[in-house]
């Protein structure tokens, strides 16, 4: 670890905001593989896009290939990923764009640690479980990734052989089963503009 450095600081995330006209935040959505959170992900960056919003997703094919590439699946390297995704994330919320995050993020500590560092500078962190039956999860298996890890072909896979610590008070809770894709941006959409977040859209 560096230690002759020294932190120089700039603006503050008050300052940007007023420049852009917009506040930042993260929108960390968190569950099974194949529970549907990057098609969520995806659709809800195009609505803000389209609805004139700064907003960028961080998910496995930006992340996993480039920044983290050195990384395995080990419940280090998984605590590893999940602690660079926070810090980039952080950052793109302090530059006031609304970060959208979809990994499976496993650990209810590495998610707790992700919130607080965004508490500490004082950036909303909005925490979405998207919830759905791993039995539910198993029959999508776009990927073919849950057959591989029952054939035991994968090891330590999340919901198989490694465990998922579901939200205990996430800030929304989605049925990925029982809500489509629509509605569950909408539902994220609406909590944004009732905390201010955003203007209604």
């Amino acid at each position: 670890m560096a230690t002759n450095i020294t932190w120089h600081p700039g603006l503050t995330h008050d300052e940007r905001s007023k420049f852009r006209g917009q506040g930042g935040l993260t929108i960390w959505l968190t569950g099974l593989s194949a529970s549907g959170k990057s098609t969520i992900a995806t659709a809800l960056e195009q609505h803000l896009l389209h609805n004139s919003l700064a907003a960028y997703r961080l998910d496995g094919d930006n992340i996993r290939f480039g920044l983290n590439k050195d990384l395995g699946f080990s419940e280090k390297d998984r605590n590893e990923n999940i602690r660079r995704i926070a810090e980039v994330s952080k950052l793109f919320a302090d530059s006031t764009t609304i970060s959208i995050t979809s990994f499976i993020s496993p650990y209810r500590a590495d998610r707790d640690q992700a919130r607080a560092l965004h508490d500490k500078d004082n950036i909303p962190f909005i925490e979405v479980y998207v919830d759905v039956p791993v039995e539910v999860a198993e029959q999508r298996d776009p990927k073919g990734l849950y057959k591989k890890a029952r054939a035991g072909l994968i090891p330590e896979f999340t919901g198989i052989s490694a465990p998922y610590e579901e939200p205990i008070n996430p800030e929304i809770h989605l049925h990925s089963d029982t809500t489509s894709v629509e509605e569950a941006v909408q539902i994220i959409v609406d909590y944004l503009a009732e905390k201010g977040y955003i203007k209604a859209l």
